[in-house]
């Protein structure tokens, strides 16, 4: 009974009535206004015809118009209007401050990075030009996507062995630990992560907790932020509910960052919460990866994780500099390039364009595991080309999806795919949550990014 009383009478329910009350309202304005029938039909003309020379002159893709055209041609003025106030969005004058402030750090003012990254991409371009290539392309699009040589990566195919060796990483930080996580859930998981959180901040570890309201406003008390900071962690949230119907709440931090030091650093498409790894069950046995990237390449996540915090307007005591890792990790063969993706780089989308570049480079095998499908036309025949082309092309979906109309929508590509060679698997034991795209075996992606549109264009996220 109190939980039922606790959701109920959450901030999120009251923003949800306060949502529909507000296009309830909106409605009965339209119904009001078109009993003047003349006038109301000519200001919405009017209205219709500037939002939709507005929409076509966006650069975005021809689906995203199309979808919105349809919307306002079918309800006319309430579909335009629904457009202005969710997908208008222009950047804010602090954001355009930040992100230049941001660029100069990580781009301009690094002449080290310049540098490293510089001699990495050309002891790259020797071994493989076309891979070369693709990290060039992530340079240009995503200003903290450095390239880093001799990181010492481990892959994790489950959540249980990426929690057990996280625990072990975060007990050993000797400086600061940064987490930034789309959903962070009260259970076990967690207990554990908070349990050296406290030990860690008591011995003056720089401790600091970053996640998503959308995300966590079934698994989080409104307290929480408050709780850590009373353990001296400090704490903040990506886009806090409000009862205003907002573009914002379109935009999410989707990412899964940990750093420990600079020197070690998570990333993949697990969340603190238990059933990421299998603690509890839910929607069947939960498959889900992640990497833990030790060596000069875990300083990307960290800027990453800088770069989300002094945007929403929090600050660092010490310099940048401070939390740069003067560990070396022992020198591998590899080359890793922690890069992002979101809305402030729209209309560009860097991780949009590496999974086209990846598909479009593969010779032999493509293998690509995602939770969710639905993609634009041009990925969508990049896979068929691929096949085409005699690629092994292979799709990996969950069996036991957790939002079933996605699990709908992805159905309705999967006919073409098949029709030109395209294999889709179904794990059958559970849900599949990994983000993975395998190459040839010699070029692999792996992160926080689902192969839909909020990835590609509202969401914040990592890879």
């Amino acid at each position: 009974m109190k939980r039922i009383c606790r959701v109920l009478f959450s901030r999120y329910a009251i923003s949800a009535l306060f949502f529909i009350g507000e296009l309830l309202l909106l409605g009965l304005l339209l119904s009001y206004a078109s009993g003047y029938s003349y006038v109301f039909a000519v200001i919405s003309t009017l209205i219709n015809a500037a939002v939709v020379i507005s929409l076509l002159d966006r650069d975005v893709n021809p689906e995203f118009k199309v979808s919105w055209l349809v919307a306002i041609s079918f309800v006319p003025f309430f579909g335009a209007i629904l457009y202005v106030i969710f997908y208008s969005r222009k950047l804010s004058r602090r954001d355009v401050v930040n992100i230049k402030k941001m660029k100069e750090r990580y781009s301009l003012g690094d002449k080290n990075r310049n540098l490293r990254t510089n001699r990495a991409l050309s002891s790259l371009a020797e071994l493989d030009v076309s891979a070369a290539g693709r990290a060039c392309a992530l340079l240009n699009d995503d200003f903290t996507a450095s390239l880093y040589r001799g990181a010492d990566l481990k892959y994790f195919s489950d959540g249980a062995e990426m929690y057990s060796a996280m625990l072990n990483d975060l007990a050993q930080a000797e400086k600061y630990i940064f987490l930034e996580y789309f959903i962070i859930a009260e259970g076990r998981m967690w207990d554990g992560i908070r349990e050296i959180l406290i030990k860690k901040s008591k011995e003056g570890v720089d401790v600091r907790v970053l996640y998503d309201d959308i995300g966590c406003m079934k698994t989080l008390p409104a307290s929480f932020a408050s709780k850590l900071a009373s353990h001296g962690i400090a704490c903040t949230v990506f886009g806090r509910v409000s009862p205003v119907l907002t573009a914002n709440h379109n935009n999410r931090d989707h990412r899964k960052i940990t750093v420990i030091d600079g020197k070690i650093a998570y990333t993949g498409g697990i969340n603190l919460a238990d059933e990421y790894a299998n603690l509890q069950e839910r929607f069947g046995h939960w498959k889900d990866s992640a990497v833990r990237l030790e060596g000069e390449g875990a300083w990307g996540l960290a800027a990453e994780f800088m770069q989300m915090w002094k945007m929403l307007g929090r600050t660092f005591a010490n310099e940048d500099e401070y939390y740069h890792s003067r560990y070396e990790a022992p020198e591998t063969e590899g080359y890793c390039q922690p890069f992002t993706d979101g809305p402030l780089n729209n209309p560009e989308n860097p991780i949009e364009a590496a999974y086209l570049q990846m598909i479009d480079s593969a010779k032999h095998i493509l293998y690509i595991t995602t939770p969710y499908y639905a993609v634009e036309e041009s990925m969508q025949q990049s896979l068929c080309i691929a096949a085409d082309a005699g690629v092994d092309v292979r799709l990996m979906v969950p069996a036991i999806p957790d939002k079933k109309y996605a699990y709908m929508v992805a159905e309705t590509y999967w006919g073409e795919l098949l029709e030109h060679g395209v294999k889709i698997y179904k794990y059958t034991p559970g849900f599949i949550h990994a983000k993975s795209v395998l190459v040839d075996r010699e070029v692999a992606l792996i992160g926080s990014t689902n192969m839909d549109y909020r990835t590609f264009q509202l969401h914040y996220e990592c890879s």
